[in-house]
């Protein structure tokens, strides 16, 4: 079989190995398609390399069939289309609180350990979420984001007829901003990227460009004067982290969704004058994946909009080049059959 390999220094290759049989309590899933992601590319630019083990198959978003049972699986038979939740959460602690998704120790699938970057690919049957039969492969491969949204969403309490910003329109930012409609809110996205906002105003969705307009009094006007909600912060670079406190309406919630990985300044004076809320929103839980499995099964949001490219798996090496000179596309899947 294909699978394909980080070796650092912004290198991948394509090998053959063997097809491993699963060991008790594993399945073998028959990869259908891997999305490439943020974190593959912070790989691919070796700001990961510290923890990713080279050689090493990377890769988490995805979808597949099983194609063979471990001993001791149950309620999996092969044939059956599958995601992975890509979480290895089983040295949890006490002092994990029962958070298992963010506890001490997490291992994460397709980082910590191989991922789904290849033909075939062997898992933990505690990882697994069941598709329906109907369920489209291609369009799967869109849940492990959109569970991200979800939880964020969830996590941020937003409720019909309520505003939320999302600061940042790129992947994320979108399936953020097509969950909160979903659930009945008005959503503005502001991103600075004007292809971007192209694709999100193609997409339904509500969007401006910051360096053009003035976002707070744009949405003072849009609120009649009450401000947002909800904040999301998905970009992840400082203008954002400025403009979220000012953005926010009184007792107004904000959900960091960027990482980052620095300490930034932020005007905590906001937080005590308008008695806003920070909330930390990091992957995902069960529900999320489940609520995601829903949206993607009834497909009724814009979601094919959201793959900009598929490629075969032989062409990794071009796919994050790609990506590299061309920053305005959104979600680019691997054919992990090709």
């Amino acid at each position: 079989m294909k699978a394909t390999v980080y070796k650092g220094n912004k290198t991948f290759s394509v090998i053959e190995k063997e097809i491993e049989a699963p060991e008790k309590g594993e399945v073998r899933i028959k990869v259908a398609y891997s999305g490439v992601c943020g974190t593959d590319v912070h790989i691919y630019h070796g700001m990961m390399d510290k923890r990713v083990a080279m050689p090493q198959t990377i890769g988490h978003e995805m979808s597949g069939i099983i194609d063979a049972v471990g001993e001791g699986v149950e309620g999996y038979a092969v044939g059956d289309k599958v995601v992975v939740r890509p979480l290895d959460d089983r040295l949890v602690k006490a002092s994990d609180k029962g958070f298992n998704h963010i506890c001490e120790d997490l291992k994460f699938i397709g980082i910590d350990s191989p991922g789904s970057m290849q033909q075939y690919w062997n898992v933990p049957a505690f990882v697994l979420h069941k598709l329906k039969a109907e369920t489209d492969l291609k369009l799967a491969a869109l849940i492990e984001p959109l569970s991200v949204a979800t939880h964020d969403v969830r996590r941020s309490g937003l409720v019909a007829g309520e505003t939320a910003v999302v600061l940042g329109g790129g992947p994320i930012g979108l399936l953020v901003a097509m969950v909160a409609k979903e659930v009945g809110a008005n959503v503005i996205v502001s991103e600075v990227n004007e292809k971007r906002i192209a694709k999100a105003q193609s997409m339904g969705l509500h969007a401006v460009n910051p360096t053009k307009v003035d976002l707070v009094e744009y949405v003072k006007e849009q609120t009649d004067n009450r401000r947002a909600d909800v904040v999301f912060e998905v970009a992840g670079v400082q203008p954002a982290l400025d403009i979220m406190c000012e953005v926010a309406g009184i007792r107004g919630r904000i959900l960091m969704v960027a990482i980052h990985g620095e300490k930034k300044p932020v005007d905590l004076f906001k937080f005590f004058w308008k008695e806003l809320s920070l909330i930390g929103a990091r992957v995902y839980e069960k529900e999320d994946y489940e609520k995601s499995i829903d949206l993607i099964t009834k497909n009724e949001l814009p979601f094919e909009d959201m793959i900009t490219d598929v490629q075969p798996l032989s062409n990794i090496q071009q796919v994050f080049e790609n990506i590299d000179n061309n920053p305005d596309g959104m979600k680019v899947l691997m054919d992990c059959q090709q």
